[in-house]
């Protein structure tokens, strides 16, 4: 049998019995692990603390508080703790009973050592998963400031991080860049919460859904009787924002017409409704925020170069989310818990065979494509090609590493097509350490070298 590590963890073995008691115990540390052995149930639960890193093995007839109360006062206090009963031949009725109670398994006497061996694995494979999960969900409660808004370890987010807490405090529009769904507009309020603005207010527009009939009403106000309809006064959302944050997401989106008009209030701080003559004074930041080359497109006539040049005073490129894989397991279980309080329902554990999955993933809706897999987790609604078929055990932590930095540079060979070279560029590797990581997680270029 192959012998697994469980460092730090343990398993409370209750049993009256002294012979049956020392063998089980032997059997266990001769696989590795680190037993507690109890004769009663009394001597046990002290042991039994929400911080409990292990599992409970317990025989049910037990002197004093037998095995199904233990089970019970167990299951109370943590319902997450795996109970495993010893029972009697002829006790499997009371066994299943007891499983409906909470139990996580049974073994029937006599057991074999490896049976009980193979079943301890399982069990403690769960207790460490419901663990990791709740030391992820302490850490990002845990978290302040910036980090509790922009989620991630990773040195790209971190460098996010950086540069808009040196931005937030400055004077300068700033430019937004990044693909559909990398959280440009999380970016752009924490700008505006982390600068003196906050007390203003943050005016978010979306140029590209917006029709064009309505944007310039939308967008620079108008006076009553400005246009048929206009049965009254309006504050356009450039006003509405003096002294806050005005969002421009989607930017590349805004008609020619309008960019030459934007163009004007930014150079001269002054906005004018339509159907009036008089220039009120504004005072705003302007960020905005596109997923397309905006030079490109003034080159092509597409885009005012001059509006170009005005709004990208201040730049902040955001990273796919292919690009920080290791996010991956934290963003999914902060997106898990907010799904679970929107939903009004419990939290559901994510498993090393899901997270695998997630990782593996091309991810062209980014952020937002994660956080939407996230929801239908919660609600049950997960696509099949994404659960895993079976729960799997929980691989130890370098497994689950080593399963994680295998994607990472899979992904980097496949956008490559199997150029080592470049590949080991890419990630910021010295060539000599990629091909020992190629080596060990079994990775071969030349499967990503089209054909």
């Amino acid at each position: 049998m192959q012998e697994r590590t469980f460092d730090g963890m343990q398993v409370l073995f209750v049993e009256d019995d002294a012979l049956v008691r020392q063998g089980a115990r032997q059997a266990l540390e001769l696989a590795g692990l680190c037993v507690i052995a109890c004769a009663t149930a009394e001597q046990a639960l002290p042991y039994l603390t929400p911080e409990f890193a292990g599992i409970v093995v317990s025989d049910v007839k037990l002197p004093g508080i037998d095995g199904l109360e233990l089970l019970r006062i167990a299951v109370a206090q943590d319902a997450s703790l795996p109970v495993i009963l010893v029972t009697g031949h002829g006790d499997v009725a009371m066994a299943v009973g007891a499983m409906r109670e909470g139990a996580y398994d049974f073994i029937e006497k006599p057991f074999s050592s490896d049976l009980l061996v193979e079943v301890s694995y399982r069990a403690l494979d769960k207790r460490r998963l419901v663990l990791e999960n709740i030391d992820l969900r302490r850490q990002l409660e845990n978290r302040e400031g910036i980090e509790a808004r922009i989620i991630g370890r990773s040195s790209a987010i971190a460098k996010v991080r950086q540069i808009v807490l040196s931005l937030a405090p400055k004077a300068a529009d700033v430019m937004i860049l990044g693909e559909t769904g990398t959280g440009k507009e999380l970016i752009a309020r924490c700008l505006h919460d982390f600068s003196e603005r906050r007390k203003g207010n943050f005016v978010a527009i979306n140029c590209g859904a917006l029709p064009e009939s309505v944007f310039e009403s939308e967008l620079f106000g108008h006076e009553e009787g400005a246009f048929t309809g206009a049965s009254r006064q309006r504050i356009g959302k450039i006003e509405y924002a003096s002294g806050g944050t005005l969002f421009l997401d989607e930017i590349e989106s805004m008609p020619l017409s309008l960019q030459v008009k934007l163009l004007r209030v930014l150079q001269e701080r002054q906005v004018e409704r339509l159907g009036s003559n008089q220039l009120i004074p504004i005072d705003l930041r302007v960020i905005a925020a596109t997923k397309d080359d905006l030079l490109l497109l003034s080159e092509q006539k597409k885009f005012r170069a001059d509006l170009y040049y005005r709004l990208n005073v201040a730049s902040l490129t955001l990273p796919a989310l292919r690009e920080r894989r290791e996010d991956i397991p934290m963003l999914f279980e902060y997106f898990v818990l907010q799904g679970a309080l929107r939903y009004g329902q419990g939290a559901p554990l994510v498993g090393i065979g899901l997270l695998h999955a997630l990782m593996a993933k091309r991810w062209a809706g980014n952020v937002r494509e994660l956080r939407n897999i996230a929801d239908r987790f919660v609600l049950g609604l997960l696509d099949e090609t994404l659960m895993p078929s079976g729960s799997g055990r929980a691989g130890s932590l370098a497994e689950q590493v080593d399963a994680f930095e295998k994607a990472i540079i899979e992904d980097g060979l496949r956008r490559l097509d199997g150029n080592v070279v470049a590949a080991a560029e890419s990630l910021n590797l010295p060539r000599k350490t990629l091909y020992d990581k190629l080596k060990r997680l079994d990775i071969t270029a030349d499967n990503f070298r089209p054909h």
